[in-house]
């Protein structure tokens, strides 16, 4: 049970601190400029975007939950069960973010489920 509950933590909160930190970055803008004093700006303006607090946040509790996981699992099962971000990651993309997916990356994230359910049913 807890194996459940910090592998949804990692997947659910990790994903979506992504997305929330992709939200923050599209509405502060491309970054043109890689000079320090042009970078040190587009940080002070991606701080003052609640979403990019967000999403740090939840990435926060992501690592933390990552880092209880391997507390007592095996790293070659824990990494490649959280590769189920990748799934979550796809449909985040689309559902919060409008992003539309080709039928290739979807074939893609078909190919990464089927792979971690591999993982899962190896373990037992």
């Amino acid at each position: 049970m807890v194996e459940l509950i910090l592998f949804s933590l990692i997947v659910v909160a990790g994903t979506c601190g992504e997305l929330c930190v992709s939200r923050a970055m599209k509405a502060v803008g491309e970054v043109k400029d890689f000079r320090p004093p042009a970078i040190a700006r587009v940080i002070v303006r991606a701080l003052r975007v609640g979403w990019m607090w967000a999403g740090v946040g939840m990435m926060a509790l992501a690592f933390f939950s990552l880092l209880g996981a391997l507390s007592f699992l095996n790293v070659s099962f824990v990494v490649p069960v959280t590769a189920l971000s990748y799934v979550a990651g796809a449909c985040g993309a689309v559902f919060f973010l409008g992003e539309r997916v080709s039928p290739r990356r979807w074939l893609g994230v078909a190919l990464v489920a089927v792979g971690v359910t591999l993982v899962f049913l190896g373990k037992r």
